[in-house]
């Protein structure tokens, strides 16, 4: 059996303003035009993970420092990466009373990521990320 290795494309990297919260939509714009050949399902599961993970960082973490997207093309993956200043660590709420808005952001990510965590940063902080795997769902694939 011969396996292939796992290459990656540089990152593509969006620095941002701790202090100031990115306009979503803009995030999401930014990621599809980076992303344009990605299927659909594919790139909406990347949009979604990577505007949760921001919203996360911004409501708990005081802040994000930088998106970065790390695309594989074989196998088909996406890499969402999110730093922030912050040494906490993020933790999925299992159970929400379904009447109190918020709290399921990682729960969300949990759900469309084959693989999530957080990282360390060298010099304070963490890196909170997810995987989008287009093997794992009946997707269209991508380009």
């Amino acid at each position: 059996m011969t396996t292939r290795p796992m290459t990656a494309e540089p990152p593509l990297m969006l620095d941002l303003e701790p202090d100031t919260v990115p306009p979503l939509v803009a995030v999401r714009q930014w990621a599809a035009r980076a992303l344009s050949d990605l299927g659909e399902d594919h790139l909406v599961a990347v949009q979604l993970v990577a505007t949760e993970l921001l919203s996360n960082a911004y409501e708990h973490a005081g802040g994000a420092h930088q998106l970065r997207l790390r695309r594989l093309r074989e196998p088909c993956r996406t890499v969402i990466e999110v730093d922030d200043g912050s040494d906490e660590q993020p933790t999925v709420v299992r159970e929400r009373d379904p009447r109190v808005a918020g709290g399921r952001g990682l729960a969300m990510v949990d759900k469309l990521s084959s693989a999530w965590g957080s990282r360390p940063r060298s010099g304070g902080g963490k890196t909170v990320w997810g995987t989008i795997d287009c093997t794992v769902y009946p997707w269209d694939r991508c380009l």
